[in-house]
């Protein structure tokens, strides 16, 4: 009789032991091909080291962590469709996406699941200001505090009066666009031209040409590298000589390879450099042993991924809301130095600065 207690006890015992051992699953969602790949696949490094290290001390909860991964190539159709996979996956948050407007598309599946969902590196001020998604965080400021950046470098360093400013169109790059017109008109900047163009294009010699009937000071482009270093390319090659200057999807090292000698002296605003941080340093020797770099927007995965950590932990459940909750009471030391979120969902604790090509390098020039 003892014996088939004991053994009934076992049976029962058995599935609720493999239950608590299940991981807790979480997804990362961003490009893996295409032009932006360098955007996406550094995250998705730090991200798995940042897993890595976690599991080997055991976890949260008594569980271990698995990352779960789709490719959007940074297209808003495709981000709807890797949002429906991520939830059917059993995610219970994820970090991504890492275009604006990806994000953007992917957002509405998200917010039906009830999953949190942190962005690295989606700056689209809408995405937090307008309250349409409660469950939505980011670790890195948004556009209207980067084109506040941008314009304070122009009038105040570059000492610029008469400026064009070029976008691709996109949810990101005419954003940042629209966002530092009006920063550079509350400085009395006289705005030149506001041209959008076609991504993908071959030729851009229709743009170069107004563009030096304009004769501006300084160019402003809203966008990602692959436009940004064939307009200033094809613009150096017909002696323009203004100065250029992009947000944080133009500093890439994709753009320091495809522009070459066209591109030194370009400006870029991107989050300020933190690394010399110790998290960060350490990191940067992990991912060195694997042969790989944590880009333009790998440290603010890995704080996504550190802070949602920190939140479940906290929150001693997966469950959405009791995570989500969490979020905005976290405040940690991470890749980006300590973090925390405000009630929209914005990261305080980290901003931007302003770098410039030199010697194909991009080097600091100015903090803010």
């Amino acid at each position: 009789m003892k014996a088939r207690i004991l053994l009934l006890l076992l049976a029962i015992a058995t599935p609720l032991s493999l239950m608590a051992a299940e991981p807790i699953v979480i997804g990362y969602a961003g490009p893996q091909s295409g032009d932006l790949a360098p955007y996406g696949i550094p995250p998705k490094d730090t991200i798995l080291q940042a897993a890595e290290d976690l599991n080997k001390k055991g976890g949260i909860l008594g569980r271990k962590i698995k990352i779960v991964y789709q490719d959007d190539v940074c297209k808003p159709e495709m981000a709807i469709n890797v949002a429906a996979k991520l939830v059917d996956q059993k995610a219970v948050a994820v970090i991504g996406h890492i275009c604006s407007g990806a994000t953007n598309a992917a957002l509405s599946v998200y917010k039906s699941a009830g999953i949190p969902v942190i962005s690295p590196s989606a700056t689209l001020p809408e995405l937090t200001l307008e309250g349409k998604n409660p469950n939505f965080f980011r670790t890195i400021p948004h556009d209207a505090k980067q084109a506040i950046t941008i314009a304070n470098f122009v009038s105040n360093k570059l000492k610029a009066k008469r400026v064009a400013i070029v976008h691709d169109k996109g949810e990101y790059g005419k954003g940042l666009a629209t966002y530092s017109q009006a920063e550079l008109k509350n400085r009395n900047i006289k705005i030149l031209l506001f041209e959008g163009v076609t991504p993908g294009a071959v030729d851009y010699s229709a743009l170069i040409r107004k563009l030096k009937r304009a004769k501006p000071d300084v160019i402003v482009f809203g966008g990602y590298h692959p436009e940004a270093s064939k307009i200033v390319s094809q613009a150096r090659k017909k002696r323009l000589k203004a100065h250029f200057i992009a947000g944080d999807g133009v500093k890439d090292p994709s753009f320091l390879k495809i522009g070459g000698k066209f591109i030194e002296g370009f400006y870029a605003s991107s989050p300020s450099d933190i690394s010399n941080t110790r998290i960060t340093q350490k990191l940067t020797q992990q991912l060195k042993a694997k042969d790989q770099v944590y880009g333009n927007f790998g440290l603010q995965a890995h704080a996504a991924f550190m802070a949602l950590a920190q939140a479940i932990k906290q929150a001693k459940s997966t469950d959405a809301k009791k995570v989500t909750q969490a979020l905005h009471q976290v405040e940690l030391e991470t890749t980006l130095g300590l973090i925390s979120f405000d009630k929209n969902g914005d990261v305080q604790g980290s901003g931007f600065s302003v770098y410039q090509v030199q010697r194909g390098k991009f080097q600091a020039v100015d903090s803010q």
